[in-house]
């Protein structure tokens, strides 16, 4: 089996690569989707630069940022594969070990869907992850579910939760990944520390609002 990837990208020009790296040296990945979600920095040259060595990066550009959910939804409707992986943009510490490990299970064993939780990364992201481990963004699914996961009424920042409500719904077969040594960006490190907490703000209504839908 070959795995399709999908990177929701939004002014990442600093990080992108640190991503792209390990996924383009994995032999599992047969494509790879970078969803620019309307970035206002160097994302899409970064991007295009580095697919010129490679036939499998494939650079989507959205004219004006729609946040996560609908950028992942533009992406799954050019996946191919029978396995689906989302992978955020701004992933630190990401190794082609940790690809694999979110995809051989479903390759090897009786799952249905992984989800990858940080360890030893950072205090932080970890914490949040121990906290709330439905709201991770590194997940790789059997490619059965995309049109499922195209219908789900979602936008913004609900999709993490969209999923999770689905995967409760539906009873799909999941495990969960340890990611060692992985992190990533912090919104208040992105922006500042104000237009950070303002993003944060968002992010968190969005997830609330969706989650009691």
């Amino acid at each position: 089996m070959k795995v399709s990837t999908i990177i929701p990208a939004y002014n990442e020009e600093i990080r992108i690569i640190s991503v792209l790296d390990p996924i383009s040296k994995s032999s599992l990945i047969k494509e790879i989707f970078v969803i620019d979600d309307g970035s206002q920095d160097r994302t899409s040259l970064i991007v295009s630069d580095y697919s010129s060595k490679y036939d499998n990066i494939k650079l989507i550009k959205l004219p004006q940022n729609r946040g996560k959910a609908e950028a992942i939804k533009v992406g799954l409707q050019y996946c191919n594969c029978e396995i689906i992986l989302f992978l955020d943009a701004d992933l630190i510490g990401l190794t082609v070990g940790h690809i694999e490990s979110l995809v051989l299970p479903l390759l090897k064993e009786d799952v249905e869907m992984t989800i990858g939780i940080f360890k030893s990364g950072r205090f932080l992201t970890n914490l949040a992850q121990k906290i709330a481990p439905n709201l991770s963004g590194q997940r790789a699914f059997r490619n059965y579910f995309k049109n499922d996961i195209l219908n789900l009424d979602m936008s913004g920042y609900s999709l993490e939760v969209a999923v999770s409500k689905y995967i409760k719904k539906n009873n799909i077969k999941t495990k969960e990944i340890l990611l060692r040594d992985v992190s990533h960006v912090m919104k208040e490190e992105k922006v500042g520390l104000i237009k950070g907490m303002i993003w944060r703000f968002r992010m968190y209504k969005d997830i609330l609002k969706y989650w009691f839908k």
